[in-house]
C-alpha cells in the first residue's frame, strides 16, 4: 500500500498572520452579526440601507486593494501596508457606536473597509511568498481557518455582553477597541517583514500556473458572475430574523457558521492542491446554490441552522482554493497586482449585488432575492466550467 507524504509544518509567517487574522475578526464579528438589529431596530431602517452599507463598503476596499497590491509590488515591502490598514480599521470600528444615521454609519462602515482595502492584498502577497505552490491551498486553508475561528469567538463575546451582561449595543461597539488594540500589537511583533526577493517557494511554478492573460481573464469574469448574486451575509441574519429567529441568537447563529467555515477551510484548501482548483472551485459553487436555494425554499426558523452549515461548507471548499488560483496565475514579482485584480473584480460586483439584494427583498420578498443568487452561482460555474482549462495536480516540491 502505497504511503502518502507526511506534510510538513507551515511556516512561521502562515501561523502568524493566521493569529493577526484571529484577532482582527474577533473584533469585526463582535459588531457584524448584530448590524441588522442596529439598523432595523435601534435606527429604525430597512434593508435597502444594509445593502447600500454592506455593498458600498466592500466595493471601496477592493477599488484600494488593487492600489495596494500594486503599490506593495513596488516598494517590495508588504508589512506597512498591512499594519496601516489593520490599524485603521481597528480605530474606526468604535465610532459605530456613535452613529445616529442611516448616513453615519455607511460613511463608518466604508472607511473601516478602507482599512481591510489596504491590508488584504499585501497580505496575501506575503502567505503567496511563504509557501512552496503545491501546498497554498493548505496555507490559505489554514489563514481562512484562523480568520473564521475568530469570526466564531466574536459572536460568542456579543452575546455575553448583550444577553449576560445587558449592554446596549452601542456600548458593545464601543468595547471592540479592545480585541482592535490586541490585532495592532500582534502584527507589530509576531509578524516579519517578508520582501519578494526572500520568497521561499521554488522558482519553478506549478502546473496550474498559467501565464495566460485570457486564463486569468475568464476566472475573473467567473468570479464578477459568482459576486453578483453572493449578497452580504447579513442578509441571511434577517432572513433568520423573519422567520423568527431572536436577536438574541444571531450572535449563536454567527458562532454556528464561522465555527463550521474554520473547521473545514484547511482540508477544502489542502483538497485543492490534491485535486486541482478549479474541480475545488466548482464544488464549493455548487454548494453555495444549493444552500442559497434552500434559504429561498425556508418557512420556520429551524431550517437556518442547518442550512448555515452547508453554506459554510461553500467557504470550505471554495475560498481558499480561489486565492491559491490567483497566486498560481500571477507572476511571482506581481503578487500584489494579481491579488489586487482579483479582490477588485469581485469588489465592482458587490456593491450591485447587495444593492439587488436588498431591491428584490423590499419589493419582491426574500425568497426571489435568495434564489436570484443561487442562479448567479450556477451561471458563474457554467462559465468556469466552459471557459476555464482543466488543471492538473501540482507538481511535487523539488527538494
Amino acid at each position: 500500500m502505497k504511503k502518502h507524504p507526511k506534510k510538513t509544518p507551515l511556516p512561521r509567517q502562515v501561523k502568524a498572520l493566521g493569529l493577526v487574522s484571529f484577532c482582527n475578526d474577533m473584533a469585526s464579528e463582535i459588531v457584524y452579526p448584530l448590524l441588522p438589529a442596529f439598523v432595523t431596530q435601534v435606527l429604525g431602517l430597512g434593508p435597502q440601507v444594509l445593502g447600500l452599507m454592506e455593498g458600498l463598503a466592500e466595493s471601496l476596499a477592493s477599488l484600494l486593494k488593487f492600489f495596494s497590491g500594486w503599490w506593495s509590488d513596488a516598494l517590495k515591502r508588504r508589512k506597512p501596508l498591512a499594519v496601516a490598514g489593520y490599524a485603521l480599521a481597528s480605530l474606526l470600528r468604535p465610532f459605530i457606536g456613535f452613529a445616529s444615521a442611516g448616513w453615519h454609519l455607511v460613511a463608518l462602515r466604508s472607511l473601516d473597509r478602507v482599512g481591510k482595502g489596504l491590508r488584504t492584498a499585501p497580505r496575501d502577497a506575503l502567505l503567496a511568498a511563504s509557501v512552496d505552490p503545491t501546498e497554498r491551498g493548505r496555507a490559505y486553508g489554514f489563514h481562512r481557518a484562523m480568520d473564521h475561528a475568530g469570526a466564531a469567538v466574536g459572536p460568542l463575546i456579543a452575546l455575553g455582553l448583550v444577553s449576560g451582561l445587558g449592554l446596549d449595543l452601542r456600548t458593545v461597539f464601543f468595547l471592540t477597541a479592545v480585541p482592535g488594540l490586541i490585532t495592532i500589537l500582534v502584527l507589530l511583533f509576531a509578524v516579519r517583514e517578508e520582501t519578494t526577493q526572500t520568497a521561499k517557494p521554488s522558482e519553478k511554478r506549478s502546473p496550474q500556473a498559467i501565464a495566460d492573460k485570457r486564463t486569468f481573464g475568464v476566472f475573473l469574469f467567473a468570479m464578477v458572475l459568482f459576486t453578483l448574486g453572493n449578497s452580504s451575509d447579513v442578509f441571511l441574519v434577517l432572513h433568520a430574523h423573519e422567520l423568527g429567529l431572536p436577536v438574541a441568537l444571531a450572535p449563536v447563529l454567527w458562532f454556528v457558521l464561522h465555527l463550521a467555515k474554520s473547521l473545514l477551510s484547511t482540508p477544502g484548501g489542502a483538497l485543492s492542491d490534491r485535486i486541482g482548483r478549479k474541480k475545488a472551485i466548482l464544488l464549493g459553487w455548487a454548494v453555495y446554490a444549493l444552500a442559497y436555494l434552500g434559504f429561498a425554499l425556508a418557512d420556520q426558523a429551524w431550517q437556518i441552522w442547518p442550512l448555515f452549515v452547508l453554506y459554510a461548507l461553500y467557504y470550505g471548499l471554495a475560498e481558499a482554493p480561489e486565492k491559491a488560483l490567483t497566486a498560481d496565475l500571477a507572476p511571482k514579482h506581481a503578487q500584489g497586482k494579481g491579488f489586487g485584480l482579483y479582490h477588485m473584480s469581485v469588489g465592482i460586483a458587490a456593491l450591485p449585488a447587495s444593492a439587488l439584494t436588498g431591491w428584490i427583498w423590499e419589493t419582491h420578498g426574500a425568497a426571489l432575492a435568495l434564489a436570484v443568487g443561487a442562479c448567479f452561482a450556477t451561471l458563474a460555474a457554467l462559465v468556469f466550467a466552459i471557459g476555464f482549462p482543466s488543471d492538473s495536480r501540482p507538481a511535487p516540491k523539488q527538494r
